[in-house]
């Protein structure tokens, strides 16, 4: 008999993180969501048990408690806060599957907090040594869950880690989302996958780039003062495979 996943998705009020919750919906997971204000937690997951009756979700009170039951746990958060929670979780994410989805931009946008020869998926693993971090959806903008097609083809998304297995476990959970996952290496590659979505962040904002799949009329500077969303601009203009 198949046993489902238990994926906690911390930071699942967010634009990525509702997005993402949504998007694992119809697939064969059970769902914990969690964040700061458990009244809107409470009110999406009400929204996705009305959209997919089907669905395996409940809201839950605190990263800890979600982390505790989790097989899987997405941490839809900025990075700082990603940092935070690892101290928290610690203990209870041991030889669990960690996804990092955060581009650790500073407040100005002008740079990476991060020292070139790491990354925020690398800083994660540090503070969670027993864990598998696995970086993800980190190129992937909320917007294109909802339509993860273009041209009749399917977004690609990349996914770096050290551990197999979990690689796996996790293309295949990007596979339910409705992208391509493409594996673009060990750990390490979140350095390149996180330095190309910090220039792909400042273009939008010199150039005003809604050409990548940003939806709306609200102007550059309004738009990024949502962290999670300028930690997960999209990258649906690169379409890698045939």
């Amino acid at each position: 008999m198949h046993m489902k996943s238990t994926i906690a998705i911390i930071g699942a009020t967010g634009n990525m993180g509702s997005a993402i919750a949504k998007s694992l919906a119809n697939g064969s997971y059970r769902l914990l969501l969690c964040a700061n204000d458990f009244p809107t937690v409470q009110e999406l997951a009400q929204t996705i048990k009305t959209d997919t009756p089907s669905a395996d979700v409940e809201a839950i009170v605190c990263s800890r408690n979600a982390s505790w039951e989790a097989d899987i746990i997405i941490l839809a958060t900025p990075y700082q806060a990603e940092q935070e929670i690892a101290e928290t979780i610690q203990e209870i994410a041991s030889q669990k599957i960690v996804v990092s989805i955060a581009n650790p931009v500073n407040e100005s946008y002008s740079g990476l907090v991060t020292a070139p020869d790491t990354s925020a998926a690398e800083e994660l693993q540090k503070r969670l040594p027993h864990s598998k971090v696995i970086k993800a959806f980190n190129t992937t903008f909320a917007a294109d869950f909802a339509t993860p097609v273009i041209d009749g083809k399917q977004v690609d998304a990349f996914v770096a880690g050290n551990d197999e297995e979990a690689l796996q476990t996790v293309s295949e959970l990007v596979k339910t989302a409705g992208f391509n996952p493409i594996v673009a290496g060990d750990l390490s590659v979140s350095r390149t996958l996180e330095t190309m979505q910090f220039l792909l962040i400042q273009l939008t904002m010199k150039y005003n780039y809604y050409t990548l799949g940003v939806q709306g009329s609200q102007d550059t500077a309004s738009f990024f003062n949502d962290k999670t969303v300028a930690g997960s601009l999209t990258m649906t203009s690169v379409k890698l495979s045939a």
